[in-house]
């Protein structure tokens, strides 16, 4: 069929359609930071869940022979002191710092996010009250915080490091919890549930508290990233898993010795903790954009 052309008065642009929003997908391959972030975090978590998958040896088999033997095909990581393959022992490590990063992001979010939404929502002596022990908890440095704890608790228990990492993370995720309570407590549809003589209890758990969690939910990633850094401190200050179990944390203590002749005890499984925590901050950050703009 022939085709009509419409003719356009001068001065004026011809419309365009509107774009079609950016698929997930294209916005993954126009970020390979963050692909590359996710693929990190997922062989971590792969690590931590199957080790045999990438070192199906013994971590803690000695052979003096091969001790302080450089990184090579047979060693990706080098041998230690006593001759145990240092990969292996960096794998196996990860079963022990990541399940207490997890349960001390999950003590930082579940406590700090109940303050913050009893703080926002009741508002009054409840709120000065909440905020007032948010504000003890922040005069105190996290580190400092957690060392204090765990100095009470004890040491040498992976359990009470998560416990005193969780507390240190409580303040954060109370204030910002809080923020969005008091911003949603605002809506308009808040404000018409409760005219409708909706129950406080019901408008707390059917429309404040699922519309607060986005910025909670984003803040996850970033809090496990500093539980992962503050299990690894302590450890490294033999505040965990005492030697010879292979944590994080330890093997970068235990190389400390040996910097000069043998670099690749301590660099190589620290850099394998700053990668994972520098992958969850990335992963974080995209996932705490709002819209379909670039990650």
């Amino acid at each position: 069929m022939p085709t009509t052309d419409v003719a356009v008065p001068v001065g004026e642009s011809v419309p365009r359609s509107p774009a079609r929003p950016r698929s997930r997908t294209a916005l993954l391959l126009r970020s390979p930071g963050l692909v590359l972030s996710l693929v990190w975090v997922g062989l971590v978590v792969a690590a931590t869940v199957a080790p045999s998958l990438f070192a199906p040896g013994d971590p803690l088999a000695v052979d003096t022979a091969l001790r302080l033997r450089p990184p090579s095909a047979s060693h990706l990581f080098g041998t230690d002191r006593l001759g145990r393959d240092l990969f292996a022992e960096t794998v196996n490590g990860a079963g022990r710092t990541l399940p207490a990063a997890v349960l001390a992001t999950v003590i930082g979010l579940g406590a700090g996010s109940l303050l913050g939404l009893l703080a926002g929502f009741l508002r009054g002596a409840a709120d000065t009250l909440v905020m007032r022990l948010v504000d003890v908890l922040l005069a105190i440095p996290g580190l400092l915080l957690a060392l204090m704890l765990v100095s009470v608790l004890g040491k040498g228990n992976t359990l009470d490091v998560a416990v005193a990492i969780g507390v240190a993370a409580i303040s954060s995720t109370a204030r910002v919890m809080r923020a969005e309570v008091l911003r949603v407590s605002e809506s308009e549809y808040v404000e018409a549930a409760r005219t409708g003589g909706a129950r406080r209890v019901r408008v707390l758990l059917r429309h404040v508290l699922p519309n607060s969690m986005g910025p909670v939910w984003a803040l996850t990633l970033l809090l496990f990233g500093e539980a992962v850094l503050g299990v690894t401190t302590l450890s490294f200050l033999g505040f965990g898993v005492q030697p010879p179990t292979p944590e994080w944390g330890s093997l970068v203590s235990s190389g400390r010795d040996f910097l000069g002749s043998a670099w690749w005890l301590s660099i190589l499984p620290g850099t394998v903790v700053a990668l994972t925590v520098l992958a969850a901050n990335r992963v974080s950050r995209a996932f705490g954009r709002e819209g379909t703009g670039p990650l």
